[in-house]
């Protein structure tokens, strides 16, 4: 119990800005393999900063339109994760959008300066979601906020699946190299336990075929997302997580919004 609080304290100060800091940074302590193990709170963090999305989404539709509802929910998760994983989009839809080759990809990739694909890729990303948000807001507060809640959970799941099938191909540098080794059986279990409360919600909000299909679309959508890494790259980066993370949440917002 000990063990996954401090790593779930290291995700949360890894992943968010939420601070963890002063004596309590000290306890949680910090090692390569700590912040390996830390993967298994992937979903965890996802359900607090859902939570915190969902309860700005639902105070903002009491006072302003869908849109404007959505769009604050979105400022507020951007706010809380300082970017990270939409950082990760632009950099892959530079890197693949910018060449057929592999290296020169990866190198596009570790560059802080975004290109039109990366910027593009975000404007996009961000305005279907906003829209994808106000459109799920139609079905009522609760639906909505537990939408929220839910897809960023388990769209910070996928990213495990990435990790545990493909290489680390993102050099000595990257962000993501402290937890390039495959992501083990038993923290893969933990992470499927932390999204068990999400599948839960969406289950009672949105009805058990709905959620079905969220999930579905999300496991689609990353593995067709791993097949591209695999082929373009040879494996995966820190942004091809954050990448993944972005494009799962979406597949699970338009599952949900879908009229069927």
């Amino acid at each position: 119990m000990r063990s996954g609080v401090r790593h779930f304290l290291l995700a949360l100060q890894f992943f968010t800005r939420i601070p963890v800091t002063g004596r309590l940074a000290l306890w949680v302590g910090y090692s390569p393999a700590m912040l390996q193990a830390s993967a298994a709170y992937f979903p965890a963090v996802g359900l607090l900063v859902g939570a915190l999305g969902a309860l700005v989404f639902g105070g903002a539709l009491a006072l302003w339109p869908a849109t404007v509802a959505a769009v604050l929910c979105i400022v507020a998760t951007v706010l809380l994760t300082g970017a990270f994983h939409e950082d990760g989009l632009a950099d892959v839809a530079d890197g693949l959008g910018g060449t057929a080759q592999r290296e020169r990809a990866l190198e596009i990739m570790k560059d802080s300066r975004i290109g039109a694909f990366g910027a593009i890729a975000l404007v996009l990303a961000l305005g279907l979601k906003a829209a994808l948000l106000a459109a799920l807001a139609a079905q009522g507060m609760a639906a909505a906020c537990a939408a929220v809640v839910a897809a960023h959970a388990l769209s910070r799941l996928m990213p495990l699946g990435i990790m545990r099938a493909l290489p680390y191909v993102g050099g000595e540098g990257g962000k993501a190299k402290p937890m390039a080794e495959a992501v083990s059986l038993p923290a893969l279990g933990i992470a499927l336990l932390w999204s068990l409360p999400a599948v839960a919600l969406l289950a009672g909000s949105q009805g058990i075929g709905s959620g079905v299909a969220a999930v579905l679309a999300a496991v689609a959508i990353t593995a067709l997302m791993g097949w591209q890494f695999r082929r373009r790259l040879g494996g995966f980066t820190g942004d091809c997580l954050g990448a993944t993370q972005q494009i799962a949440e979406l597949a699970i917002y338009l599952a949900l919004a879908a009229r069927v």
